[in-house]
Order: structure tokens, then sequence, then C-alpha cells
């Protein structure tokens, strides 16, 4: 893995725009934990706040490689930006399988963007771990509104 020179935008060698989209999928990440939270404590059965609390430890992990990364290439730690979650929860999963799918193609364009293997890596895996937790809410989501 290369060293970085921190500072500012741009001394990292990466694109500022980049940048910006590692610090949203950052906000992204700290929502989803706190989401996820939540949707776990209206889980209706062991089950599924069980999976719920693994997807949420999932991107806990992706939130702090994440935030290792921005500060590794800004020096900075990045501001967080609060978005509500649903308090039904089928509206919850619906509102987290969306933002997963969403969240796919999103991890997958900073990896594109990425000059930095490492950084690349790290995109794609997240991308993968999301579009697995997209089947598992879809998964719930079906079952509490289709099959019932």
């Amino acid at each position: 893995m290369r060293a970085y020179t921190l500072g500012k935008w741009g001394d990292s060698g990466e694109d500022p725009d980049l940048i910006q989209d590692i610090a949203k999928a950052i906000s992204g990440q700290y929502n989803a934990i706190a989401c996820y939270e939540k949707l776990s404590r209206l889980a209706p059965t062991k089950e599924e706040r069980r999976q719920i609390m693994e997807i949420r430890q999932d991107e806990i992990n992706h939130y702090r490689e994440f935030n290792q990364i921005y500060v590794r290439l800004t020096g900075q730690q990045p501001q967080i930006t609060a978005e509500p979650c649903p308090d039904d929860y089928k509206e919850g999963l619906e509102f987290a399988l969306k933002d997963e799918q969403t969240t796919v193609d999103f991890y997958l364009d900073i990896a594109d963007k990425a000059r930095d293997p490492a950084i690349k890596k790290a995109f794609t895996r997240a991308a993968h771990d999301e579009q697995n937790h997209a089947v598992w809410f879809l998964y719930f989501w079906t079952k509490h509104c289709c099959c019932r």
C-alpha cells in the first residue's frame, strides 16, 4: 500500500470528487448502522433479528474501513449527515432494500474511480456485501408483504 501525504483535498493523488464520494459512503454506513439497530428491535422473529444484526456488523466494519481511508487521504474526520429511518418494520425493510441496492452501484463507481488498489478492493468487497444484504432484506420484505 502506498503512503499518503495528509492534508487538504488532492494531496493524496486521488480525485477530490472521489474523496467526497467516500465521505458520502461513510455517512451512508453511519445511517445504516443506526437504522439496522432500529430494524432489529422491530423484527418479529429471532432469526430476522440475528440476521439484521449480522448485516449491521458488516456495516460497522465498512464504516471503520472507509473512515480510515478518508482520514488517510485527508488527515481529517468526515462530517456525518444523519438521515431518518422508518419506524414501521415493513417500510424499514423496503427502505433498507432500496438503499442497499443503490449502494452497490455507488460503491462499484467509487472502486472504478479509485487509483489506489486498496481503495478499489475495499469498495468492491463492500459492494458485494451490500448486494448480499439486499437479498436478505428482499427475503424478509417478501415474507412479510406477500406471504401472509
